[in-house]
């Protein structure tokens, strides 16, 4: 690692971006599903070392200068290896999209790694060779991981804490901090290495010292996470016997003439199928859960799909599905959704919820008269594009207890549930990832989406077309699941609500508490470093 460290601070131009990309691969691997957290603790450092032997420079160049380099290539090899996944969404039409692909992903890594370019030239104005330059950097990629959740709509994906999530036991922190907390923790034990090498005139018990900070804190968060496993107890709702279908539906198939009748009845014949000699079929299920864009079609121009849909439902049964909706309207007046509808037993839709945070290019294609011109269009089969939706994310029906409702992308949004979380008795996130089907997207997608339940202390039931569907507790602890590309059924009860947790009632607050306890601990070095 000496020699590492070494060559880090004596490294420069193409040589050092090179160096930095590798590292940022690496990096890369300790995401899910890999989990492969050692690589975060040997990368990180390389980032610290060679901002030690950044070049100053005068005028714009500090800001876009060799800092933004060093953390523009670290970031760009980062999340090449962890969105790679991206790319499978264009094997779905092939031809003239495919060849697009490699350009898309790359792209892609580099709008992201953008932030962390600006992050490392931020850190670097204030970088000091003492140890609280590992604070600094921390502090920095931690405001810059906040922005690239939030900014130009938002993409958190693969945020450094979700490394920090690949267990039951580690994910329980969550519970307290969010993801972006657990980030800002993330970076700060990553860059700890950093202060051990090279080696320098300290006795080798002082430099082991950050070595000793990293394992107490990964310690402590693993004695926090089995403490409230242990001590957590988690009841089931005796009012809710739900049945989640998982249909595998091709993007293909799906949207092919003639579809509309046989994926409902695809998913007419799942739903009341039955597993085995002491399988009810519907009988005793108070809901019953299709997974995103389940029907591939507006309910107002197959009315009879109303139809089977309520000869197909007992008495009292509830299905909640995917679906389009049209708002009402003529011609290029009436809006269309990605939707997510409540229907009786009766065949009546009683309530719906409009998708609000959909994704970019895939769903709606921003400034679309300019970037048509260039032969860019939406992945997602639509007339025109998806409206985003304005109604609450809350929904509640005579039979079904509140619930916040996520479609596909929303559910990798920390902290963004809405005001009805805190009332709600679980979540319920239908997706559909079979555009990724093949790919490590699924997994990483679903283990993004199951962090929200630690958060929140809510169950969450989901539900994928072609994914993971799982139902999963409020400790993050999977209960049942279906692997991608498996087709079935699933019968659950539903899990009680916890009381709720330290984020659930302070959110992202408990994360710029860290923050601002990591400037203040900035500014009182500088300060003590001032004194005579």
């Amino acid at each position: 690692m000496n020699w590492i460290a070494q060559t880090c601070l004596l490294a420069f131009g193409w040589r050092r971006g090179a160096l930095m990309v590798a590292a940022g691969a690496l990096a890369g691997l300790s995401m899910p599903p890999f989990f492969v957290l050692p690589a975060l603790f040997l990368a990180m450092p390389l980032w610290v070392w060679c901002l030690d032997g950044a070049e100053r420079k005068n005028g714009l160049g500090r800001l876009l200068g060799p800092p933004f380099a060093i953390g523009f290539f670290f970031g760009l090899g980062y999340f090449l290896v962890s969105l790679h996944w991206i790319g499978a969404a264009f094997f779905v039409d092939g031809g003239a999209t495919l060849a697009l692909m490699p350009l898309a992903v790359l792209a892609l890594a580099a709008a992201m790694a953008l932030f962390w370019g600006l992050a490392s030239a931020l850190a670097h104005l204030f970088w000091t060779p003492s140890h609280v330059r590992i604070v600094v950097l921390a502090l920095a990629v931690s405001l810059a991981e906040f922005a690239r959740g939030n900014l130009f709509s938002g993409f958190p994906f693969d945020l450094p804490g979700y490394a920090l999530t690949g267990t039951d036991t580690m994910m329980q922190l969550a519970s307290v901090t969010g993801v972006y907390g657990l980030t800002f923790l993330a970076l700060l034990m990553a860059f700890l290495p950093a202060l051990v090498w090279p080696v320098d005139q300290r006795g080798l018990a002082a430099r082991l010292v950050p070595l000793f900070v990293l394992t107490s804190m990964l310690a402590a968060q693993l004695v926090f996470g089995q403490y409230r496993l242990r001590t957590t107890e988690v009841g089931l709702r005796p009012d809710m016997r739900l049945r989640l279908v998982q249909p595998s539906v091709s993007q293909i198939e799906k949207w092919q003439p003639g579809s509309p009748q046989k994926v409902l009845s695809r998913l007419i014949d799942l739903s009341a199928s039955l597993s085995g000699p002491d399988d009810t079929g519907l009988i005793g299920i108070t809901h019953l859960i299709w997974p995103e864009a389940a029907l591939p079609f507006f309910l107002a121009d197959f009315p009879e799909a109303l139809v089977r849909i309520a000869d197909m439902l007992p008495p009292g049964t509830v299905l909640l599905t995917g679906a389009p909706r049209r708002e009402q309207g003529e011609g290029d007046q009436a809006r269309e959704f990605n939707s997510l509808l409540m229907i009786n037993s009766e065949g009546e839709q009683t309530a719906s919820y409009d998708k609000t945070h959909l994704v970019p290019i895939g769903e709606y294609l921003p400034y679309e008269q300019v970037l048509s011109r260039f032969g860019l269009t939406r992945f997602v089969a639509a007339n025109k594009g998806w409206s985003h939706g304005e109604t609450p994310r809350f929904l509640q029906g005579p039979t079904t207890p509140p619930f916040v409702p996520l479609i596909c992308y929303e559910a990798v949004f920390s902290g963004d549930l809405g005001e009805g979380a805190s009332r709600a008795a679980f979540i319920l996130n239908l997706t559909n990832d079979a555009w990724f089907d093949g790919s490590i997207g699924p997994a990483q997608h679903f283990q993004h989406a199951r962090l929200r339940a630690v958060e929140q202390g809510l169950p969450m039931v989901r539900a994928a077309n072609s994914g993971k569907s799982a139902l999963i507790d409020p400790l993050g602890r999977i209960v049942a699941a279906m692997e991608p590309g498996e087709t079935g059924v699933m019968d659950f009860s539903m899990p009680e609500r916890l009381p709720g947790t330290i984020f659930s009632r302070f959110r992202n607050r408990v994360f710029f508490a860290l923050l601002l306890g990591a400037a203040a601990l900035i500014g009182l070095h500088a300060l003590a470093r001032k004194k005579p």
